[in-house]
C-alpha cells in the first residue's frame, strides 16, 4: 500500500459529481408554489365571507328602495296637501304670511306655475319612477315631478290649488337614497371584521395540525421526551388524536430503548463466547485449514457484532473543528499493512472541518474497508482507491473513488439502506449490509451529505459534503484525538521485491 501527498488530478474520479454546484447539473425542475394550511384556510374563509357580504349588500339595497320610496312619496305628499290646504282656507294677508314662513323654516317655497315654465323630469333611475308612480296616485293625474324649472335645481312638485297650478319647491336631499360612500364604509367595516374573524378561526383550527406537525419531526429525529401533546383538549377529535399520538410515541421510544439495550447487551453475550470458541479452536483443532477457516468465520461474527453496534449508534455528536488532513491519514495508517489496499491521498492539510473526529475517521475506515471488499482490480486483485478534497464555498467535498466495476445504476439508491446487499456484496464477502447504512447516518448526523455513484471510467466514487470550518481559533492548537506515529510501518517485502529501509519510506506528515 501506498500513499502520498503530492496535488494529483484524476479527471475521471469525481465524475459524475451529484455534490457539486448546482450550475454544473441540469436545473431542477421549478417547485410549486404552495401555501401552508393557515394561509389556505384564511384564503377558503374570507372568499366565503367577502361573496356573502357583497350579496348581503345587493340584496340591501335592493330591498331598501321600496320602503325608502314609499317613504319618501308619503312626506312629499302630506306636506303638498297641508298646504294646499292651508293656502285655501287662509286669507290673503295670512296666505304671504304662511308662504314666507314655510320658505324661512322648512325650506320650502311655493311658486305659481306659468305656461312657460320650463322643466326637466327626474332621472329615469328605478327610485325616479317608482317616485313618480306613487305620487300619482296619490296626488292626482296632473301631478309633476321635476329635477328643476327654469334651471334652478330642485326637487319640484307639480300641483292645483283650486285649478291654479303651482310649484312646490323643496331640497333634493329629501330624496336622495342612501350614498355610494355610506355603503362602501359599511362594506369596508364588515369585510374587515370578517377577515380578522377568518385569521382568528384559521389559526385556531390549524394550531394542533401545526403541534402535531411539530411533534411529528421530534419523533422523526428521536427526541421522543418533546413530541407530547396536550390530552385535554376541548375538541373531543383533537384528543383523541392527541392521547393516540402520545401513545405511539411512548411505544415507539420504549422500542427504541429495548433495541439500544439488547443491541448493546450483543457486545456482552457474544463476544465472551466467541473468544472462548476462538481459544479453543486454536488450541484443539489439529487441521491447520479446519482451525484458519474456523477462526476466520468467529472474526467475521465478530466484525458483523460491530456493524451493529455502529448503527445503533445514538444520534447525538459533539462537532469540533477538525483538520481533515489529519483524520484522513490516520485511516490510511491504520490500513497500510493491507496488501489488497493502493492509496493515493490529495488532500490540503490547511482543510479544517466541522465534525466529531472519532466518527469522521469511522466513515473513511468504513469506505475504505467496503472498497477493499468490493472494488479489487480482477487481474490483480487489487483495491486501487483515490481520496481527493477540496473547498467549496462554506462546504468541504471529499470523494473517495474505488478502480472496480462498480454499482448497476439501478442499485445505487438502495445502498445506503440497512442491510442491503448487491450482488457483488454477496457473492464476494459476507457482512450485515451495514457499512454504507452507518457512513449514511453518521455524515447526517454530523450535519454532511452522502451520496454514491459510479465513475465514468469505472468504479464507486462516494462524495460526502461536510461543513467547513475557515481556520481554528486564534491561540487554540485543537489537539486530535486520534495520533499516528511520525514514521511509516512496511510490510515484509514479497518475493522477488527488494526490502526497502525506513530511511528511504516516505514518511506520513503530521499536523
Amino acid at each position: 500500500m501506498s500513499a502520498n501527498r503530492q496535488e494529483r488530478v484524476y479527471p475521471d474520479a469525481t465524475s459524475p459529481a451529484p455534490l457539486e454546484a448546482p450550475s454544473k447539473r441540469p436545473a431542477p425542475p421549478r417547485p410549486r408554489v404552495g401555501l401552508n394550511l393557515f394561509w389556505r384556510t384564511f384564503f377558503l374563509l374570507a372568499l366565503l365571507l367577502v361573496g356573502s357580504i357583497l350579496t348581503w349588500l345587493q340584496t340591501l339595497r335592493a330591498l331598501e328602495l321600496e320602503p325608502r320610496t314609499l317613504q319618501t312619496a308619503q312626506q312629499i305628499a302630506s306636506l303638498v296637501n297641508l298646504s294646499r290646504a292651508a293656502l285655501v282656507h287662509a286669507d290673503a294677508i295670512a296666505r304671504v304670511s304662511l308662504i314666507k314662513t314655510m320658505a324661512d323654516q322648512e325650506g320650502v317655497r311655493i311658486l305659481p306655475r306659468e305656461p312657460g315654465d320650463k322643466f326637466e323630469h327626474l332621472p329615469q333611475s328605478a327610485l325616479g319612477a317608482r317616485l313618480t308612480e306613487e305620487l300619482t296616485r296619490r296626488l292626482g293625474p296632473g301631478t309633476i315631478l321635476a329635477s328643476s324649472v327654469n334651471n334652478e335645481a330642485g326637487l319640484w312638485v307639480g300641483f292645483t290649488i283650486n285649478g291654479d297650478p303651482n310649484w312646490l319647491l323643496m331640497d333634493r336631499s329629501r330624496l336622495s337614497a342612501a350614498s355610494g360612500k355610506t355603503w362602501l364604509i359599511w362594506l369596508i367595516t364588515a369585510g374587515a371584521l370578517s377577515l380578522a374573524g377568518a385569521a382568528v378561526i384559521a389559526r385556531l383550527i390549524n394550531r394542533p395540525l401545526k403541534q402535531l406537525s411539530y411533534a411529528a419531526n421530534r419523533v422523526k429525529d428521536g427526541d421522543f421526551a418533546a413530541s407530547q401533546l396536550d390530552e385535554e383538549a376541548v375538541t373531543s377529535e383533537i384528543r383523541e388524536v392527541n392521547i393516540g399520538f402520545n401513545r405511539m410515541a411512548q411505544k415507539l421510544a420504549k422500542l427504541e430503548q429495548d433495541r439500544a439495550v439488547m443491541l448493546a447487551g450483543i457486545s456482552h453475550d457474544l463476544r465472551t463466547p466467541l473468544a472462548r470458541l476462538r481459544l479453543e479452536t486454536e488450541m484443539s483443532v489439529s487441521d491447520d485449514v479446519a482451525r484458519e477457516h474456523m477462526v476466520a468465520d468467529i472474526v467475521q461474527l465478530d466484525a458483523t457484532i460491530d456493524k451493529f453496534l455502529d448503527y445503533a449508534r445514538p444520534d447525538a455528536v459533539t462537532l469540533t473543528p477538525v483538520n481533515l488532513y489529519g483524520v484522513v491519514s490516520s485511516c490510511v495508517y491504520a490500513v497500510q499493512d493491507h496488501r489488497e489496499l493502493q492509496i493515493s491521498m490529495s488532500v490540503p492539510d490547511n482543510l479544517n472541518v466541522l465534525v466529531d473526529e472519532i466518527e469522521l475517521a469511522r466513515v473513511i475506515s468504513n469506505l475504505l474497508e467496503n472498497a477493499r471488499r468490493y472494488g479489487k482490480n480482477k487481474e490483480t486483485g487489487v483495491t486501487n482507491v483515490d481520496i481527493s478534497a477540496k473547498p467549496w464555498d462554506k462546504w468541504v467535498l471529499i470523494k473517495l473513488r474505488d478502480h472496480g466495476k462498480g454499482v448497476p445504476p439501478e442499485q445505487l439508491a438502495n445502498l445506503t439502506k440497512p442491510f442491503f446487499r448487491s450482488d457483488s456484496a454477496r457473492t464476494a464477502a459476507a457482512g450485515a449490509g451495514l457499512g454504507l447504512a452507518i457512513v449514511d447516518k453518521t455524515v447526517q448526523r454530523m450535519g454532511g451529505i452522502f451520496a454514491l455513484a459510479n465513475a465514468a471510467s469505472g468504479g464507486l466514487v462516494a462524495h460526502i459534503q461536510l461543513q467547513r470550518v475557515a481556520e481554528l481559533p486564534d491561540g487554540a492548537d485543537h489537539k486530535q484525538r486520534l495520533q499516528r506515529p511520525q514514521v511509516k510501518r512496511h510490510l515484509p517485502p514479497r518475493p522477488g521485491e527488494e526490502a526497502r529501509s525506513d530511511s528511504q519510506a516516505a514518511p506520513l506528515r503530521k499536523d
